[in-house]
């Protein structure tokens, strides 16, 4: 592709407007630039947060999508690490300085400049980045990753979010034999959660508000599930767990979920609230808890990801979607009528 080429893909006007169809812009393809023919995106919560303005100001008109699988058909002069056919992923950035600390030590995610993200952001060529919810997409090579044969393009595109947002925290702070995590919320980031903490190894449990989900929890890897609107639920697992990742977006009462670390664990927060939230220092310096978050995470550890989750057959769990589907995928989303994420054909596009 030596110019810029027109695609069809799924815009939201404006804030809080419906998606609807539209033709978007993508750059010709760069010295180290790889162009993606996307076959699957997934719908990310964020997505929501951000086509509703809810996480502050935004950029329209938005393509959203930030779990891009597809497949390789064109590639820059100067590119080495794809080929046309392969089967690749983009996540939730398409670009960073390269240069601060963090990039440096592969941890791109917390570039000091900030990342592009692959949406609702500014490139290093001034203009707005446009999302997966495309035919295609152009991207640097140093921001693409691959996707192993053992993963279906569909069920591996969730991954590139909700599969590493779950990932990452839980490698960082050891989930693995001997080790008890909690997570909270079965929704797109917990079902991940939860698989990707039993093949680590870990006890897992499920702390979601009823026990109507109980079955698939226990079916995706979960050791023990529990009901937190049965007050006795914090009273029995007071002090238990080393690790604690809240994957709901909604506020919670810190000062109870806290009250289930052990002494040194840490309860890190995964979904990002629009309400201001509130915590008494007192609910972590009892036991020296620590209160903590993460954000998705490098590319190598997207593909350290990635291949983990082919070689001990985790994948997401989906519906998919036609592309006109989108504004009720998203209602259904806000219900949490979705098991486990909605995934875009975009061939229907």
């Amino acid at each position: 592709m030596t110019a810029t080429t027109t695609v069809a893909a799924y815009a939201a006007p404006a804030a809080k407007a419906p998606l609807e169809r539209a033709t978007v812009e993508r750059r010709a393809v760069g010295e180290h630039d790889v162009l993606i023919d996307i076959a699957f995106v997934g719908i990310c919560h964020s997505d929501i947060h951000q086509v509703r303005a809810g996480w502050g100001e935004a950029i329209f008109p938005m393509v959203p999508g930030h779990e891009i699988a597809g497949v390789v058909s064109a590639v820059g002069p100067g590119a080495t690490r794809f080929g046309v056919g392969d089967r690749v992923g983009v996540g939730c950035m398409v670009d960073t300085c390269r240069e601060c600390d963090d990039c440096r030590a592969g941890l791109e995610q917390y570039c000091a400049e900030g990342p592009v993200w692959t949406y609702n952001s500014v490139g290093r060529d001034g203009q707005p980045t446009l999302g997966g919810y495309s035919e295609r997409i152009v991207v640097d090579e140093n921001y693409v990753v691959c996707i192993p044969d053992g993963l279906a393009l569909d069920v591996a595109a969730p991954l590139l979010c909700a599969g590493i947002t779950t990932y990452s925290p839980l490698r960082h702070w050891n989930a693995g034999p001997g080790k008890r995590v909690a997570v909270i919320g079965l929704g797109g980031l917990g079902h991940m959660a939860v698989q990707l903490a039993h093949a680590l190894g870990a006890e897992v449990t499920v702390l979601s508000q009823s026990l109507r989900k109980k079955d698939d929890g226990l079916r995706l890897g979960a050791d023990h599930y529990c009901a937190t609107s049965d007050p006795a639920t914090f009273e029995k697992a007071a002090g238990r767990y080393d690790l604690v990742l809240n994957t709901v977006s909604a506020p919670l009462d810190f000062a109870a979920y806290l009250s289930l670390l052990r002494t040194d664990g840490t309860m890190v927060n995964l979904g990002l609230p629009e309400e201001r939230v509130e915590i008494a220092l007192q609910a972590l310096s009892g036991r020296r808890r620590s209160l903590s978050s993460s954000g998705i995470g490098g590319i190598a550890e997207t593909q350290e990801m990635l291949d983990f989750c082919a070689e001990h057959r985790v994948a997401a769990e989906i519906e998919t979607i036609r592309a006109d589907e989108i504004n009720e995928a998203y209602e259904r989303v806000l219900r949490s009528d979705v098991r486990y994420r909605f995934v875009i054909d975009t061939a229907t596009l």
